[in-house]
């Protein structure tokens, strides 16, 4: 198979009538590269709902112009024109004739266009899109609005798989041994019988060793017939979130009458996956915690439209943490994403929706505010939802990271729309400045009995496309939904803050695996998983910031992350490395007496305060036998805090370095030193590197941290505005993670936060680009990206 990426194309956000002609004159758009999201080339605006982020949406117009030369086509081979998602609502037309669309902008959707193109007159392959997402209040977070996901024109031979028409499993799993089953859609579209043989051949990524299956059967010209091979692998390579060893499939159909064989390619990974009430979660047969965590798909300036390496740099952040499970809340996710998670070693939950036949609140006017709003998906459930589900589970059923199918998130929560006589009264903290009335049992709302009628059908319609792995859910509610049987569908059990249910519910359904779906920081949290074997893990709300949940202006996203929106730690990320990390963690950081009676009170990384100031150190250690020292003298014992997992002492500051050191179990000291420091003096630059293979796309995407410092090259959290320039390539943005600046995303200046901030640049010539990075009062900050 031939794959083109479509990646140059123009936009306008006006909607003539006849933008879809394909000799409509677009020659004044703006030239853009797809993956493109719009929103964040508009400003923030408060009069924009927060749900979304208080970003713009509107109708908008694409228009690729290809050439059909590219193409090289044969005779009886098949043309498909690939969306990997469009958010939202999207219409397309190809030279001018009609195809259609789709309403969800998360799936994906194809077109055969191999007609078509026997009707263009000239080399010019006109595709114009229209997408409509007017409704700005549609999600209860950003999603973005464009052809936010590639777009792709693929040449299939006479002899060819359709969509999704590969399916890889292994149904017996050891150290010694393997079964894998290779089953292909196979489709004839030469003219006559074929004698048609298919040819797999595994080979490892690590070691390259090989094995081949082969199967030849006649298929009728016109037929699609199901052709499958099977072997035992002796020792194979097993994919493991700590050794995540990938197979190549390549796969070639050959006949008599085609010309040159038709071939396919993808990665796959042999292992065992499995969900057991008493024992938790497996993985190869061992036992493991999900150290999870959820993550919606913006990154703050490029919106939902982020480049591979981008994922790659926040991946790698998280794996340091510890964590080793994904959930992609609350709907699938791009596809380069999946990729990664094969090659880094997570385990993915995929979603397919956050609401079913009725639709939640979406909040415009800040979080809990009422009246609200009720667009979004719920309109487009009805029709859509088996091809919406179905399109999720047959896309990713080849991904060995995918261990579960989420069937919905929080599609319990009471009276968002759903109640039942059973529900009196909710009084969780989500709830206590809602109106008395959304708190109480209101008998004209749906019957939350009717979700379980709905589970019952997605999970059918999940097992129909992958009777391998389970059906999950995100329970919101479980005190009234396990007494109305939505868990009855389920394969695992998800409960979304509800740790204290955990033990009597185990009880109550012996046959159900449980884990936690979403969770909050709390150490506690994670004692409930380390404490309980039956309980699988957990994933915490949520891995990295994301733009809307605005609570309300000038706030423009959820700083619930462990990194910022800019990829940069926070101090809660040590915390949880302590507790995750299979390698040794000592870090400290430190707060004004007296300030954090609360969870969400800021913590620093740093050792700046004036002098006899009272000040809270805490240490995030997997270490024992701290020693603490201030200029170089002994000061106090830390005591442990069992309650938060963390040690804590309180020191009066003097202008001195303060160090600690800790043993690890196998007799290693660490140290970790906090040291005060001087006025801004320096902006360094650094141009980040990726140190896998992992990323195999938009490799030509860079990304360069920058950071004030001293005159001692130590780094400060004093902010500066920068403003940045690019010679040889394109600034894709900055990024700050400061929720609360609403500089426009399109400026090329952006205030450091916490003394950090990061550009995007493009280049197909890293060696001959430059970046430079200027700010009052210092020297400018040149860097070459190679």
């Amino acid at each position: 198979m031939k794959h083109i990426a479509l990646r140059t194309w123009r936009f306008s956000h006006k909607d003539a009538p006849s933008t879809w002609q394909k000799d409509f004159d677009d020659s004044d758009w703006e030239r853009v590269t797809v993956p493109h999201d719009w929103s964040v080339h508009e400003p923030f605006d408060r009069h924009n709902a927060s749900g979304t982020g208080y970003l713009n949406g509107g109708i908008g117009w694409y228009r690729g112009h290809f050439s059909l030369k590219q193409l090289t086509r044969s005779d009886h081979d098949t043309v498909i024109l690939r969306f990997a998602g469009a958010y939202r609502n999207s219409d397309v037309w190809v030279n001018g004739y009609h195809l259609g669309g789709r309403p969800s902008g998360y799936a994906e959707f194809s077109f055969d266009v191999t007609d078509l193109l026997t009707m263009v007159p000239d080399d010019d392959l006109v595709v114009a899109v229209r997408l409509d997402r007017e409704e700005l209040a549609d999600s209860r977070w950003f999603n973005g609005t464009g052809l936010n996901r590639p777009v792709t024109l693929e040449v299939h031979a006479g002899l060819m798989i359709p969509d999704y028409g590969t399916v890889f499993t292994t149904p017996a799993v050891s150290k010694t041994a393997a079964t894998v089953k290779v089953s292909h859609q196979v489709r004839n579209n030469l003219p006559g019988t074929q004698l048609v043989t298919v040819t797999d051949t595994l080979t490892s990524q690590a070691s390259g060793k090989q094995v081949t299956l082969t199967r030849t059967e006649p298929v009728a010209s016109g037929e699609t017939k199901t052709m499958a091979s099977s072997t035992v692998m002796q020792q194979p390579e097993l994919w493991s979130v700590d050794q995540p060893t990938l197979y190549t499939l390549r796969t070639t159909l050959t006949s008599d009458d085609l010309a040159e064989e038709a071939s396919y390619e993808q990665t796959v990974g042999i292992r065992s996956a499995d969900f057991d009430p008493d024992t938790g979660f497996h993985l190869n047969g061992e036992p493991l915690k999900l150290k999870g965590v959820c993550l919606h798909e913006d990154a703050g300036v490029l919106g939902t439209a982020v480049p591979q390496p981008v994922w790659t740099r926040r991946l790698l952040a998280l794996k340091a943490m510890g964590a080793n499970a994904i959930r992609m809340s609350h709907n699938p996710h791009t596809p380069a994403l999946y990729d990664l998670c094969d090659a880094l070693g997570f385990l993915v939950f995929d979603e397919a929706f956050d609401e079913w036949e009725n639709p939640k609140n979406k909040w415009w006017q800040g979080h809990n505010v009422y009246p609200p709003k009720f667009g979004g998906y719920s309109h487009d459930f009805p029709h859509w939802h088996k091809a919406d589900l179905t399109n999720m589970v047959q896309r990713d059923r080849n991904h060995p990271s995918v261990i579960a199918w989420s069937i919905g998130n929080e599609v319990d929560y009471p009276n968002d729309p759903y109640a039942n006589p059973l529900f009196k009264e909710m009084t969780g903290n989500n709830d206590a400045n809602k109106p008395a009335a959304e708190r109480e049992y209101n008998p004209n709302r749906p019957d939350t009995k009717r979700l379980s009628m709905i589970a019952t059908e997605l999970a059918h319609i999940v097992k129909a496309n992958d009777p391998t792995r389970p059906v999950t859910l995100a329970a919101a509610f479980p005190e009234l939904s396990a007494k109305t049987g939505l868990l009855a569908p389920l394969d695992v059990v998800g409960y979304n803050y509800k740790e204290h249910l955990y033990a009597a519910d185990h009880a109550r359904f012996p046959d159900k695996p449980f884990v936690g779906s979403e969770n909050s920081h709390s150490f506690a949290a994670w004692r409930v998983v380390t404490d309980n074997d039956y309980v699988a893990g957990q994933f915490l709300w949520t891995g990295i910031d994301y733009l809307g949940e605005a609570h309300g202006w000038p706030i423009h996203g959820s700083g619930a992350g462990l990194l910022t929106l800019a990829g940069f730690p926070k101090t809660n990320y040590y915390l949880r490395q302590s507790w995750w990390a299979k390698s040794p963690v000592l870090k400290m950081v430190t707060a004004p007496a007296g300030t954090l009676q609360y969870d969400w009170e800021p913590l620093y990384r740093r050792w700046d305060y004036a002098d006899g100031t009272a000040v809270t150190v805490r240490f995030y250690t997997n270490c024992q036998d701290l020693q603490v020292r201030l200029g170089g003298k002994p000061v106090a014992t830390p005591v442990y805090d069992s309650e938060h997992g963390y040690y804590e002492a309180t020191l009066t500051y003097t202008h001195a370095a303060l160090t600690v050191t800790g043993t690890t179990p196998e007799g290693t000291t660490l140290t970790d030193t906090l040291v005060p420091t001087g006025a801004p003096a320096q902006l360094q630059a650094h141009v980040w590197q990726d140190p896998t293979t992992a990323t195999t796309q938009d490799t030509d995407v860079y990304q360069v941290e920058y950071t004030l410092a001293d005159n001692a090259s130590r780094a400060t959290a004093a902010n500066a505005v920068v403003r940045v320039a690019v010679h040889g390539g394109t600034l894709l943005g900055l990024e700050n993670g400061n929720l609360a600046d609403n500089t426009d995303y399109s400026a090329d200046y952006r205030r450091t936060a916490d003394g950090c901030l990061i550009a995007y640049v493009r280049s197909a010539d890293p060696a001959h680009t430059t970046v430079t990075a200027t700010t009052s009062g210092l020297p400018a900050a040149t860097i070459s990206l190679q």
